[in-house]
């Protein structure tokens, strides 16, 4: 494969016989019809082999973008392989925004969409809360469209890629608005704990920042208009700065803070459009447990410190309502994510990562689809409603296997009677 080797972080080298850029949807319809195994890549920044496959890997970035925007329905229907730092500009000059953004603007929206990434807050759901309609091109090289409210809605949004190649996606907007962020550091253990609500649900958006050791900083990201938190009655103080979510790194990278109000889509995320998200250099994970269990989980991940202290960059804590996606790692219940932003020693990871997971089980913890994790398949179908639902979808809508790979496989194939595998970082 001539070019895109591996994945962004480069932990997974990419197995594909071939990388195409089809330039027309033409040309992409004519690939997938004379292909026996198919996977798309977005943006690369999962961590693990989603986006892999033996046969044909497809980029949709030569595909002419789209960005028709709706103002009287709210709504924007977009490119598939559109970046959000792309389209933010384009809903912000009709006066729109989106509800929610990842925690950086690089992502592709299908990728972000169809591995359930999410923003951060109370109200808002996992990005995918927000799709209106799905555009697919099925293994025969046909177009479907499937709409809110269709039958196979809910389980073709967070798709893992497994259904077809989505081209286009129509997504709801709202008013725009606009964000002041604020950094506080200090905040006393027992709070997250105890009364981790009364932290989370501070402000619009609120995202908690620590190395399970000393440090524990609270972004909170305040709608203007809202009421400004207090977390100085929580034993909390403001940043007298700007800050990184990783200490050490450029703070330059990150989106603004200190109170300056400013767009939605300026704010909402933790890095700029133009720098450098994260570390860069590193690997990540991360587990959703019902939010009643927040306290519980936190206290769980607290003990493992010491053991994190070597392997681990940052670890960040945030809200993220409930969604009626059926694969969505916030599905039928209100979650507390747990994320991990590792190293990029997989060997040293691997061993850490299943003590995290065992400390997180009893909680009922679901990981990330696009994020390093070795759940076993028995404890990922007993935890999804729908689960064989969405088995009956793949089969109905790709009954060749032309969308599935080794992972998805891993995942479901051997669902029935799968063991746990080793960590799949890549090798």
């Amino acid at each position: 494969m001539a070019a895109q080797q591996t994945n962004w972080a480069g932990n997974v080298r990419f197995a594909a016989r071939a990388l195409h850029r089809p330039a027309t949807p033409e040309q992409l319809r004519e690939i997938v019809a004379g292909s026996d195994r198919v996977r798309v890549l977005g943006s690369g920044h999962s961590f693990n082999r989603i986006a892999d496959t033996t046969g044909d890997l497809v980029s949709l970035d030569d595909l002419p973008r789209t960005a028709e925007v709706d103002s009287a329905a709210g709504t924007v229907r977009v490119g598939a392989a559109t970046r959000f730092a792309e389209l933010c500009p384009v809903l912000r000059r009709h006066g729109l925004a989106l509800p929610n953004l990842p925690s950086t603007p690089h992502f592709t929206l299908a990728g972000a969409y169809a591995t359930g990434t999410h923003g951060s807050g109370d109200t808002g759901g996992t990005l995918a809360a927000a799709v209106r309609s799905v555009e697919l091109v099925t293994a025969d090289g046909r177009e479907t469209v499937l709409t809110r409210g269709d039958d196979d809605f809910e389980g073709a949004v967070v798709s893992l890629g497994s259904l077809g190649v989505v081209t286009a996606l129509t997504v709801e907007a709202c008013p725009a608005f606009e964000v002041e962020q604020h950094v506080h550091e200090g905040l006393p253990w027992e709070v997250l704990t105890e009364r981790p609500q009364e932290v989370l649900e501070a402000a619009y958006s609120v995202s908690v920042f620590t190395d399970w050791a000393d440090s524990v900083r609270v972004w909170v990201k305040r709608r203007a208009g809202d009421p400004l938190p207090d977390l100085a009655a929580a034993g909390a103080r403001r940043a007298d700065g700007p800050r990184h979510p990783i200490e050490g790194m450029p703070t330059g990278n990150a989106t603004e803070q200190l109170g300056v109000p400013g767009p939605w889509d300026e704010r909402l995320p933790h890095f700029r459009a133009g720098s450098m998200p994260s570390a860069g250099d590193e690997l990540q994970s991360e587990y959703f447990v019902p939010r009643p269990a927040a306290g519980g989980a936190v206290a769980a991940l607290r003990e493992l410190g010491p053991l994190l202290a070597p392997v681990l960059q940052v670890s960040e804590i945030r809200t993220v309502a409930a969604d009626p996606h059926w694969l969505s790692p916030a599905h039928g219940r209100d979650s507390v994510a747990f994320h991990f932003t590792w190293t990029s020693d997989s060997r040293a990871v691997a061993p850490v990562l299943l003590r995290v997971e065992e400390a997180l089980a009893p909680f009922g913890a679901r990981p990330h689809w696009g994020k390093l994790s070795s759940t076993d398949p028995r404890v990922l179908r007993a935890s999804y409603r729908h689960w064989e639902d969405f088995r009956g979808l793949m089969r109905r809508y790709d009954p060749s296997g032309t969308f599935r790979n080794a992972l998805v496989d891993h995942w479901f194939a051997a669902g029935e009677d799968g063991g746990r595998e080793a960590v799949r970082a890549g090798d």
